[in-house]
């Protein structure tokens, strides 16, 4: 039987966060599942010494594993992107793909400024995106619903189904205010699967997220092993509920199972028609 296939090493290379570089460089790469690969990352690359440095970590890869590494890159200096494109990697320049056709486009220089992005950011939308992220954590599953006014959306779910860090990424990507009500199975039995009083002001700002009960074990299994909490019956017990509820009080919510947060979150802002603070 021959070897195993070496598991190529992707970089993902920036002169700031590098988060750009990642977002797309995974997105494209999920379209080449069940190919698994070794991820690195290396932000703020921003001088020749560290595309040095960088260039060495790259270079020494392809001679250990013989294959040529994958690097995403936003690096904005022509001179120091001039360096990667010479190494032992295929190289995919995000800034020439797009910058290059939008010049040609809006018939003008762009700045080439590093960490430009920032630059954009209006100072009161940046504070309210954060006001927004310590908003979610101050409401985080309902330990303060008298500011429940304040909420653009309040989602709904039984423990672990990812309310709070969908909030949260609300929050501080898109500024909108996201609290989040927990839905344990003391609340739905002691309501009769009718909605908390607590919420009834608010149901028009009211979405629920749901799970499959297999799933929720997992994740529940991960923080709390062998416990009833993690049990596959008390998980199904409460998820059931939890729809029932959602069902009688005509609640719109979605089944997270196989989402990400960025989907669910997609999906909250759509379905809820929320507008994002960009700018």
């Amino acid at each position: 039987m021959g070897s195993a296939p070496k598991r190529r090493t992707i970089f993902f290379i920036s002169d700031s966060t590098a988060i750009t570089a990642e977002t797309l460089g995974q997105s494209l790469l999920t379209q080449f599942e069940p190919l698994e690969f070794d991820q690195v990352t290396l932000p703020f690359i921003d001088t020749f010494s560290k595309a040095g440095r960088a260039l060495m970590q790259i270079n020494k890869d392809a001679n250990t594993k013989g294959i040529r590494p994958i690097v995403f890159s936003t690096l904005i200096n022509p001179d120091i992107r001039r360096l990667f494109k010479n190494s032992s990697c295929i190289f995919f320049d995000f800034f020439d793909t797009f910058i290059s056709r939008l010049e040609s486009e809006l018939d003008m220089r762009s700045s080439h400024t590093i960490g430009r992005y920032h630059g954009l950011i209006n100072d009161s939308v940046y504070s309210v995106r954060i006001d927004a992220m310590n908003y979610a954590m101050g409401t985080d599953d309902g330990i303060s619903t008298k500011d429940y006014d304040q909420a653009e959306v309040i989602l709904l779910g039984v423990s672990r189904s990812g309310k709070t860090p969908t909030c949260l990424y609300l929050g501080l990507q898109f500024g909108i205010y996201a609290a989040n009500y927990p839905l344990t199975e003391e609340t739905l039995l002691k309501r009769h699967v009718t909605l908390p009083e607590a919420l009834v002001p608010f149901r028009k700002k009211l979405f629920g997220l749901t799970i499959s009960p297999e799933r929720l074990q997992r994740i529940r299994s991960g923080r709390m092993p062998n416990t009833r909490y993690a049990s596959l019956s008390q998980c199904q017990l409460e998820v059931a509920m939890t729809e029932s509820l959602f069902e009688s009080e005509t609640i719109p919510f979605v089944n997270v199972t196989s989402m990400s947060i960025e989907e669910i979150s997609a999906t909250v802002l759509l379905e809820c028609k929320l507008q994002r603070r960009f700018f």
